[in-house]
């Protein structure tokens, strides 16, 4: 049964709540015109929103409502399409079975027909003036050895580009297996007819006449060199998805959790959320999770691509497939499986390596259209030749439409776009950046404004309460007490810098009876039967509490790029604190690399303004918008593009969700919230600045590559045309040109997987 997912946790497009998002594994495809017909097939039936079939990942990601129609219906329309759909491979799988018995097939195949078309081709060789020194055995040229040298390679192992012609014709569409039947099937009865011809005409001394001049190699060593071309382009896809099982590959097997005061090994699969589980040094953690007890270093380098070790105490998270370095960790399973950080990198790589870049539509529509365009070129060039060319001469008239036929299949234009975006993908995805999309990885390379969320972005994020200023008639102890309840229901992080300065001073913070967040203000809350507001000095003045005392003060810490919040209790001014925080130590350079990539750079931040302007200072940042409430980030972010920029939000925290939607590309920071990646269209799984700059750059490079591969696909079917049209190609070594192209496609999209940045 194929996997399926609600639309609504995928990226897939979906038309309500109620979509799933099903994941088939095709097989049968043979070019691009096999994954249009498929998704014209499955987009007839009533309830599917969206398909998407890759050539490449050889994939179906259909979004449909499982009340009008089922995962039955879309199998069985497959299947009357004439190609089957089973399950993809279970996650940790390392290669999937279908995968080695495609590859072992090809190979079986392969060897039987290069040994039967060897001597042909021998044979055929040996007629040119310049190779008259080759030996030839006289019984070779006989064509009944010819004819059943040739037999089994058209018959048997070109039976599948019969089948797959024969379905495409049914379904009223032409795909590559037809411009192959159609080229080795004229070689070969035209040749059976010659020999047929000239075994029945005896000459007048009863033996026969002169041999004829057959065509036999033609149709055989297609037939070879276009399994050929097959092999490398199936070894080479496989590489492409390399990423992908590499990141399988790093999932722990087994588990060591405590039940019932028992330490039990068992596989990482059958962990339940809430279980106990220990983690030795030099061990994978199974599951995402919290340290209950134990204290160690942790390599996160899979996860964030820093090879620095990350200290974890009580209370500090920690994620699954990251390697345990020295000390013993309890922790509690809090996700699994499917759910785990790695999990869902796995998924958002598959379904961006699934997905297409929007300039894959253009290469599909013509691939569309290629086939029968081929068909009569063919037919023309035949006409031509045998009318006017060479009047009359029917083997040199369908020695060129043979060539014609063979040279012009479109399958390097199929593969030129799916197999550089899974490449791109996979590689950023090596790098600490996914993209959720082929459309995302395609248009970051547009872009022009880089918009930075201040904390937890170019900041570290890890602020320190760094001042307290009481008002007449209140201690530091009680105004921290107070405050410390009320920060204690949000995790912004400078609510949280609060919390573990109080706590730092002895000073236990008691719950809140209410709470509630008011991003870009504060917060407000009840601690203890008091109302407790904190925040900026406009949430003071809406509020209608008086602040004039704390001004001078205010400014100050301001300008020294400290952040200041007031706070109030039952409406009257109390006392402000102060927190600082670090820039991160690669922001400067990471500013700057953003530059010299000709990017515009805006720091856009709710934090006040002299705050914002001594930490853009810092950084080398020239342009700062300060003050701005979350749904102000989103209208700053639609006012850049009504400039006419095509702009990115970067930033890591809830009040960020709005502005990453809004802008053309939003990259979140993996270390930061939940709400704030779901929004992104890009995942930075490093902290480091670099990684906007690294997405920036694997986007261009992709592109690049792409342009690269439609250049060498339309080039090469744009002038192999016309010269196998003009008769100075032989059909063979149109066959041996049209593998190498596929192949070159491949192989020139494999050079992303060795991107150094």
């Amino acid at each position: 049964m194929p996997h399926t997912t609600r639309a609504s946790a995928s990226s897939g497009p979906a038309q309500d709540g109620a979509n799933e998002q099903a994941t088939l594994q095709i097989t049968g495809m043979t070019c691009a015109a096999c994954a249009s017909r498929i998704e014209r097939g499955l987009r007839k039936l009533e309830g599917v929103a969206d398909v998407n079939v890759n050539f490449a990942l050889e994939k179906a990601a259909v979004t449909f409502n499982p009340s009008v129609t089922g995962l039955p219906q879309l199998e069985q329309t497959i299947a009357k399409l004439g190609y089957g759909s089973v399950r993809p491979p279970e996650p940790g799988a390392t290669e999937a079975p279908d995968q080695n018995a495609e590859l072992a097939g090809h190979k079986r195949h392969l060897w039987i027909s290069a040994l039967l078309s060897a001597p042909l081709l021998w044979a055929m060789v040996s007629h040119f003036s310049w190779t008259s020194w080759v030996w030839l055995p006289e019984w070779l040229m006989n064509p009944w050895i010819q004819l059943i040298l040739a037999t089994p390679v058209q018959l048997y192992i070109g039976w599948g580009f019969y089948s797959g012609a024969y379905k495409a014709l049914r379904n009223g569409s032409a795909n590559m297996d037809v411009l192959i039947v159609l080229g080795t099937s004229a070689a070969y009865v035209y040749s059976l007819f010659l020999t047929l011809q000239w075994a029945l005409r005896p000459d007048e001394t009863g033996g026969h006449v002169h041999m004829p001049q057959l065509y036999f190699e033609t149709s055989a060593v297609l037939i070879t060199l276009v399994l050929l071309g097959k092999l490398f382009e199936t070894m080479a896809k496989g590489r492409t998805s390399a990423a992908i099982r590499s990141l399988m590959s790093l999932q722990a097997k087994t588990a060591m959790v405590v039940r019932g005061g028992q330490e039990l090994a068992i596989p990482a699969e059958e962990v339940i959320p809430g279980d106990i589980v220990l983690i030795r040094p030099g061990e994978k953690i199974p599951v995402d999770g919290v340290v209950l007890e134990g204290g160690s270093t942790v390599d996160e380098s899979m996860l964030t691509g820093e090879s620095l070790p990350v200290d974890k105490q009580v209370g500090d998270s920690v994620v699954g497939a990251t390697l345990n370095k020295h000390g013993v960790l309890r922790i509690r399973a809090d996700k699994v499986g499917r759910d785990t950080a790695l999990a869902h990198i796995i998924r958002v790589v598959e379904e961006a390596q699934g997905s297409k870049a929007p300039i894959q539509r253009v290469a599909d529509r013509i691939s569309g259209i290629f086939v029968p365009v081929v068909i009569g070129l063919a037919a023309a060039t035949f006409l031509l030749w045998y009318l006017l060319a060479k009047p009359g001469d029917f083997p040199a008239a369908l020695e060129k439409a043979i060539a014609v036929l063979v040279i012009a299949c479109p399958c390097a234009l199929g593969l030129a776009t799916p197999t550089s975006v899974m490449a791109g993908s996979g590689r950023a995805a090596e790098l600490g950046i996914l993209f959720k999309g082929g459309e995302h990885l395609e248009s970051a390379h547009r872009l022009e404004t880089i918009v930075l969320d201040k904390t937890g972005t170019v900041t570290a994020g890890a602020p320190q309460l760094t001042d307290v200023q009481v008002a007449s008639g209140w201690s530091d102890a009680e105004l921290l007490r107070l405050l410390g309840g009320a920060e204690r229901g949000s995790e912004h992080p400078l609510a949280e810098a609060i919390v573990a300065g109080v706590r730092s001073r002895g000073i236990e913070p008691p719950l809140a009876e209410t709470f509630a967040a008011l991003p870009g203000f504060g917060v407000s809350a009840a601690v203890e039967g008091r109302a407790v507001l904190a925040g900026t000095r406009r949430l003071m003045a809406e509020r209608g509490v008086n602040v004039a005392a704390a001004l001078p003060e205010l400014e100050r810490l301001e300008a020294a790029g400290r952040t200041a919040m007031l706070v109030a209790v039952d409406g009257v001014y109390a006392g402000l604190v102060a927190v600082a925080d670090t820039v991160k130590p690669t922001s400067s350079a990471a500013v700057a690399r953003l530059r010299a990539l000709g990017l515009q750079v805006v720091l856009l931040t709710g934090d006040n303004e002299r705050t914002a302007r001594a930490i853009a200072a810092q950084v080398g940042i020239d342009r700062v918008v300060a003050e701005v409430l979350p749904e102000g980030k989103a209208a700053e972010i639609k006012r850049l593009q009504a400039e006419g920029q095509r702009v990115a939000m970067v930033g890591d925290g809830i009040n960020d969700a709005p502005a990453l939607a809004a802008a053309d590309i939003g990259m979140a920071i993996g270390t930061g919230a939940d709400v704030a990646m779901e929004a992104a269209d890009v995942t930075l799984m490093r902290g480091d600045l670099n990684a906007i700059a690294d997405a920036i750059v694997m986007s261009r490079r992709t592109m690049r590559n792409i342009r690269e591969n439609l250049i060498w696909a339309l080039g090469y079917n744009t002038l192999g045309i016309p010269i196998a049209a003009l008769g100075l190609l032989e059909p063979w070594v149109a066959g041996a040109a049209m593998a190498l192209s596929s192949v070159s496609v491949v192989l020139n999209a494999l050079r992303l997987q060795r991107v150094k940045l």
